[in-house]
């Protein structure tokens, strides 16, 4: 690309929960499972990220809609009954030939999760189809729920109510407790730093958009102490304009990107990149325009929150990168 641009390569939802809290679970792993079925809850009641009363009484058979959420689920030590092609192509879940594929995360199949015979079908809030499927699983008596998952405490909620429901309190203690525990050492690291300023691009092949904290990674950046100009310059978020970033001149630029990368980035070189005053900014000009990786900054990671946390730090602070090393190990 003619443009200066450095690839880093790299390996709100509120619960309101009424069942009970998380159950202790013994540290003798091979009893861990027998005292996983004797702690897990008979039923839960929460309140869903559309605003609806649930009442999930058992979860043998579940199905997902989406693959960071399926993630989730099994992470809390849960077994998945049906999910959508996304959890395979872009989780890379391994999955038995058991469970069955109901269709994209854009375009599930009503007929195929009916086939299931779901007890518990997990929605995502985000995606029109899935929220237009409520009232056809409402009326086949199929209780579901819809999350949301922007922060990292958003993961948090889910993780601890779907660990309530398994009964495993270890996996919330492995894969939730002790995230938030390196996440908190990083952004109490980086506080005494004096926040640089940001700007947050989404390229798609048709385009570019800039971005605020309606987003895992914006809401990364305002924790990691970084001034988005997008906060002075809402145009921003619907018209790129190289003028108004010249204005603000950023130290950093962060891209992500949907879809296809390759088409992404070749749209964002031949827009706003082509500009010449894109050569002139700060960010470019000191090697700070940065491509982040996807699985950390694009889809949900999950598990692996601390690991975006300290990835964005060491771009940010890089005189801190043996303090953020020592936090993840």
């Amino acid at each position: 690309m003619k443009f200066t641009l450095r690839r880093i390569l790299a390996a709100a939802l509120s619960l309101t929960l009424l069942g009970g809290t998380l159950a202790g679970c013994g540290n003798d792993d091979t009893t861990m499972e027998s005292e996983a079925a004797e702690t897990a809850v008979q039923g839960v009641t929460f309140t869903d990220a559309l605003g609806t009363e649930v009442q999930i009484e058992s979860w043998d058979t579940v199905v997902s809609l989406y693959g960071s959420f399926a993630e989730t689920w099994t992470l809390a030590g849960g077994t998945l009954a049906g999910v959508t092609e996304d959890a395979i192509e872009e989780r890379n879940m391994e999955l038995g030939d058991d469970v069955a594929m109901i269709g994209s995360v854009k375009s599930p199949s009503l007929e195929s999760i009916l086939a299931v015979n779901p007890d518990f079908v997990i929605l995502s809030a985000d995606i029109a189809t899935q929220v237009d499927m409520q009232q056809a699983l409402t009326e086949a008596g199929i209780p579901h729920a819809y999350f949301r998952v922007d922060t990292f405490a958003d993961y948090l909620s889910m993780l601890e109510l779907f660990c309530q429901m398994t009964g495993r309190s270890d996996l919330y203690e492995q894969n939730g407790a002790l995230v938030e525990q390196k996440i908190t050492k990083i952004k109490e690291l980086t506080a005494g730093e004096e926040g640089p300023t940001g700007l947050l691009i989404r390229a798609f092949s048709t385009g570019a958009k800039a971005k605020g904290t309606d987003n895992q990674t914006g809401y990364i950046m305002e924790d990691l102490g970084v001034d988005n100009i997008v906060a002075r310059h809402e145009s921003l978020l619907e018209d790129l304009s190289i003028e108004e970033i010249i204005t603000e001149d950023p130290d950093f630029i962060f891209i992500t990107t949907m879809g296809a990368e390759d088409a992404a980035l070749a749209a964002l070189e031949s827009g706003i990149m082509s500009n010449p005053a894109w050569e002139g900014l700060t960010a470019v000009q000191q090697d700070r325009c940065y491509v982040l990786p996807k699985d950390l900054f694009h889809y949900k990671p999950n598990a692996r929150w601390a690991e975006s946390y300290a990835y964005m730090a060491k771009l940010l602070y890089p005189e801190l990168a043996e303090d953020i090393d020592a936090i993840m190990a």
